[in-house]
Parts: C-alpha cells; sequence; structure tokens
C-alpha cells in the first residue's frame, strides 16, 4: 500500500507492507543518488530487535539514543549533531530515523539543522509512528515547559512503514499507538460500532490517509491540519506534568485518549454536540482498549496552567472540538467553563 504525500518538489510516498523496511537501498538510490554515507538513528532496545537489519547501499553508521522521551531533549540534539560531525556526514548524504515517534521526531530535527538541511528517510517502527508522527514533516525536541517546543518543519525523502515491527511492540506500546487512531476514527466521523472486525493494517491505513489528505492540503499547519491535534490540547499538558515525575508515568497516545475524551465532554458542554457523541467517544475508546480517563496525579488548577502555554495556544486556551457537523479549532473557551468540565470529568473515576 503506497500513500503519496504531494507537496510539489517535497513530494514523497508512505510504503505500508510486511517487509517494507527492505525498500530502504532502492529509496535511497531513486531519492538520495550522490548520497555516499548512511546514518541509522535508533536506540538500543530497538537494534537488538530480531527483524533490525538494514541495507542501505552507502556506507552506513548506527548512532544509538536513549529511548522514549528521553530521546527528545535538546542535549541529546546536540550529541547526535556532534556524532554526525565526527562521522563526516555531508549535505548530500542522508539520515535514517528507525524508532517510534521520539526517534523519528530527534532524528527528523537532526536532519532538519545540521548543515541547514540533510536529506531524511523515516522508518517508524510503532503504531504511533506509523500512523502520526513519521508521517507529515513536523520533527521537534522537548522543553522542561512543554512538548515539542522547540522544533521545525522537514519533510523526508520517504517513510517506510513496516507492519513487522509491530509484531514486537510491547502491549502498552502498542495501545498508545491506538489513541491515534482513535483521534483518527472520531475525526473521519466513524462510529464505535463500526470498529468491529476492523484490523490492525486497516485501521493504520485509514489513519495515514487521514493524515496525508489533511497535510496535502496544509502543510505548515496554517488551517485545517491543526484539526490533527484534537485531544491534544488536555493530552500534551498531562504528558508534561508526568514527565517532570518519570518517563515511565504516561505514553502519548494514552494522554491522547484522555483528551478525546475531554474534549467530547467539552463540546457537549457547549453546545456543540449531543450527549450522543459523548457516548459515541467513549465507545471508540473501550472498543480499541484505551481507557482514556483523568489520573489523579494532576490537579485541576496545574492542567489549566500548563494548558494556557501549549504550543497551539493564542495567548488563551485553544481547542478543537466537535460540532454537529465536523470539527472546529475554537480559541478562547472560556476558563471557568474549561475548569469545570475537567473538575466533573475527573469525579466520573
Amino acid at each position: 500500500m503506497i500513500v503519496a504525500v504531494e507537496l510539489a518538489e517535497r513530494s514523497y510516498d508512505v510504503v505500508l507492507d510486511d517487509g517494507a523496511r527492505h525498500q530502504l537501498a532502492a529509496l535511497l538510490q531513486a531519492r538520495a543518488p550522490r548520497a555516499q554515507v548512511a546514518i541509522i538513528v535508533t536506540s538500543p532496545l530497538l537494534r537488538a530487535q530480531p527483524w533490525f537489519s538494514f541495507e542501505t547501499g552507502l556506507i552506513q553508521h548506527v548512532i544509538e539514543v536513549p529511548e522514549g522521551e528521553e530521546a527528545k531533549t535538546l542535549g541529546t540534539l546536540g550529541r547526535l549533531c556532534e556524532q554526525f560531525a565526527e562521522l563526516q556526514l555531508s549535505r548530500h548524504d542522508v539520515i535514517v530515523g528507525v524508532g517510534g515517534g521520539a526517534i523519528t521526531d530527534l532524528a527528523g530535527f537532526a536532519a532538519a539543522v545540521y548543515l541547514r538541511g540533510v536529506a531524511l528517510v523515516q522508518v517508524p517502527t510503532s503504531l504511533v509512528g506509523q500512523v502520526d508522527a513519521a508521517i507529515g514533516g513536523k520533527t521537534a525536541v522537548n522543553l522542561s515547559a512543554g512538548k515539542n517546543l522547540v522544533g521545525a518543519f522537514f519533510q523526508p525523502l520517504g517513510v517506510l512503514c513496516d507492519f513487522e515491527t509491530l509484531a514486537t511492540l510491547p502491549e502498552r506500546e502498542r495501545l498508545s499507538g491506538l489513541g491515534e487512531v482513535a483521534k483518527c476514527w472520531l475525526l473521519e466521523r466513524r462510529r464505535a460500532s463500526e470498529l468491529a472486525g476492523v484490523s490492525l493494517k486497516d485501521l493504520t491505513l485509514l489513519s495515514v490517509q487521514l493524515k496525508v489528505n489533511i497535510v496535502n492540503g496544509d502543510e505548515r499547519e496554517s488551517g485545517q491540519r491543526a484539526l490533527l491535534n484534537y485531544g491534544h490540547t488536555l493530552a500534551h499538558a498531562l504528558e508534561a506534568m508526568a514527565l517532570a515525575r518519570s518517563v515511565d508515568e504516561m505514553r502519548h497516545g494514552e494522554a491522547v485518549a484522555v483528551g478525546l475524551a475531554f474534549a467530547a465532554r467539552l463540546a457537549h458542554r457547549l453546545g456543540r454536540v449531543d450527549g450522543d457523541e459523548v457516548v459515541n467517544h467513549d465507545g471508540v475508546l473501550a472498543a480499541l482498549g484505551l481507557a482514556g480517563r483523568m489520573p489523579t496525579t494532576c490537579s485541576t488548577g496545574e492542567l489549566m496552567a500548563v494548558m494556557g502555554h501549549d504550543k497551539k495556544a493564542h495567548h488563551d486556551l485553544t481547542f478543537v472540538l466537535a460540532n454537529a457537523d465536523g470539527f472546529d479549532v475554537v480559541h478562547g473557551v472560556d476558563v471557568e467553563v474549561v475548569a469545570q468540565v475537567l473538575e466533573d470529568f475527573r469525579g466520573e473515576q
């Protein structure tokens, strides 16, 4: 299955297949014919997986970075670029990000800033990477103040989504990816009852097609692409607070599931949707095995403060919210209403 990202001279294909990683050498020969060196950026755990086998047809190096969100720091970015320099990576060479969303974010941002731009190929190995992070050119690292606050738009030469890598995912990582799948299912205005019998491959393809269709019309998030942030205002606040305590406390998709359930309740309180939509959101999350319930570790006051500093906010509280016909980016949502809905949502536990 091939989904085309159509962005003029920055166009590329997203390939979804069993064994897609084995297409890397052919992709590099076609898209980076002057490259002599390929540097694969990955983690120690991924490098030890049985599927970790890559042929680039070039002089090949592997650089290991920390696991998960620990990779997404300015310090790690700096060390990675120093290693590029030691290996004499040139502007004609290529960086290959092999990993989940955190590693593809890091590798993509490093490719964007090293020598002001080095060719990039993404090989996302997690579900969240395949359906979201590796596609569309958004790259970033975190600051202590929040998620993804330092980054760049930088499109790859191609994305290879290999279904074989998903077979070795820990259950928690699979569920985390399903948080982004749930977002896409809901943005497509689909019902929980329609999920019965839908395969993971079909869910992945649906999510990729939705994202690519939106990115093709809005590469730099000036309009419709912002809808892909559905559920993310609360999710990023939850993640930022959890990361301050432990990198293992909350996964991205777990936070997105909570954000989706909350967004449905906020839209209902504002009179944008009826109660059936809240039930449908909860049903989609439950069908995918996601809890979608507020953690007890974050107070309403703390969450309100962090949400106010989210990068999608414009000096006010901004949410993507459902309406009767679709979704809108809504600025200036009443602070007291948001706080009350958070409190009520917490009380549902």
